[in-house]
């Protein structure tokens, strides 16, 4: 008997505020890398801190990549590579060597104390769908029913967040 093994596309959003911001996210993708089938990273973009303000400027991407994983499994893989970079949760939004967060499981929706896909918050955030709509720009969130373009659109309209992009790509 074979088995057959279906690969999940998946999205995850990576940030990183403290430290050697771009080695934090260099490494993180690396290490995610080591989870996926494929992996396309966006460019790194220039954000300035959201929720709490009284901190250094962020440099955030996101991944698109293609696993064989459970969510749950590859959470747990996640907070690993967190540990492994120095991170450390001193309060919701505070500095970080690096923030990793899914974003989207292929259709799924999942709410649970420890997971929740998509994450709950990612439409509001241009930190996020600014790097997302560079790399998949039709990607369609599984509950509202909007495009990542329709995301970015309505969020522009509402705040002004200053985003830079760099021209340093991490990996395609």
């Amino acid at each position: 008997m074979s088995t057959i093994n279906i690969s999940t596309n998946v999205y995850v959003g990576l940030g990183s505020n403290i430290g050697d911001r771009f080695s934090n996210i260099t490494n993180a993708t690396k290490m995610l890398m080591k989870l996926a089938d494929t992996l396309t990273s966006s460019k790194l973009y220039e954000t300035t801190p959201y929720g709490f303000s009284k901190q250094p400027a962020f440099l955030n991407s996101v991944c698109k990549l293609s696993t064989q994983l459970t969510p749950w499994l590859f959470l747990h893989y996640l907070k690993g590579i967190e540990k492994n970079l120095q991170r450390h949760r001193v309060f919701t939004n505070s500095p970080r060597t690096i923030d990793i967060d899914i974003l989207i499981w292929g259709d799924i929706v999942l709410e649970s104390q420890l997971l929740t896909i998509p994450h709950p918050r990612f439409h509001e955030r241009m930190f996020v769908l600014d790097p997302l709509f560079e790399i998949s720009p039709t990607l369609v969130h599984p509950l509202l029913n909007l495009t990542v373009g329709e995301m970015r659109q309505a969020v522009q309209k509402k705040e002004a967040l200053q985003v830079r992009s760099s021209p340093v790509c991490v990996f395609q």
